[in-house]
């Protein structure tokens, strides 16, 4: 049986639309919208914090959205075992509700990076990227102004020890340097798992590269693992 998702939206969210029509137009799955002052989850299978800028990100990006009433149901989803994904502002309200470890930072080049970036797969064997070939790289857009990963080392040791860094920026032929790196993440980190593999983050936008009409469809073959492995 397929799952049933359910995209969040927050007061400035502007990706929701994007995830809700890759999701339910391209991909074939059901699709609920989940409005940020309400806490019924709709009996979602997986959630999604979309990209925007919710709350206008004011104090920080991510800061507000995490109080929002619905966080707290995702926040006992999560504990529960429940799937979420948190794409550019959702990987930060992510990192705000303590749900992923790390902050993200401004890009090191102070300038909002609005581009197609490769990903590297660099654990394949979990829920979200079993069944991703680690020999391809990922052509996925990105657009955001505080993607830069940050970690003290203990964390980042952790990080690579439980293998929870899933995607990190690469060259179109797999390169792991600071040229393919948009923002000036630590280790190109594009994406990570908790430890217990039921939360992602990351930056890249997989919902806006579905479409072959739009010459773009590498984050239709991750969306579409992340499908199949739920039903197997």
């Amino acid at each position: 049986m397929k799952p049933k998702f359910g995209v969040v939206v927050f007061p400035g969210s502007n990706c929701d639309h994007d995830a809700y029509y890759a999701l339910k137009k391209v991909i074939g799955v059901d699709v609920n919208f989940l409005w940020h002052k309400d806490t019924d989850l709709k009996n979602s299978d997986i959630i999604i914090l979309p990209g925007g800028f919710s709350y206008g990100d004011y104090l920080r990006t991510g800061a507000i959205a995490r109080f929002s009433p619905i966080m707290n149901s995702v926040i006992n989803f999560s504990q529960k075992g429940g799937k979420i994904i948190g794409i550019c502002n959702g990987f930060q309200i992510l990192l705000e509700a303590k749900l992923l470890p790390g902050v993200l930072l401004k890009n090191k080049s102070l300038q909002f990076v609005c581009k197609d970036v490769y990903l590297s797969i660099e654990n394949n064997d979990s829920f979200f990227t079993k069944g991703l070939d680690k020999n391809k790289f990922y052509k996925i857009p990105v657009a955001h102004g505080e993607g830069n990963y940050f970690a003290d080392e203990v964390t980042l040791k952790s990080l690579v020890e439980n293998d929870q860094i899933v995607f990190k920026y690469s060259s179109s032929d797999g390169k792991i340097d600071e040229e393919s790196n948009p923002n000036g993440s630590l280790m190109n980190i594009a994406g990570i798992i908790n430890k217990e593999g039921n939360v992602l983050g990351l930056m890249p936008h997989p919902e806006r590269s579905c479409n072959p009409v739009l010459g773009k469809n590498d984050g239709n073959l991750i969306l579409t693992a992340i499908v199949n492995n739920f039903m197997n």
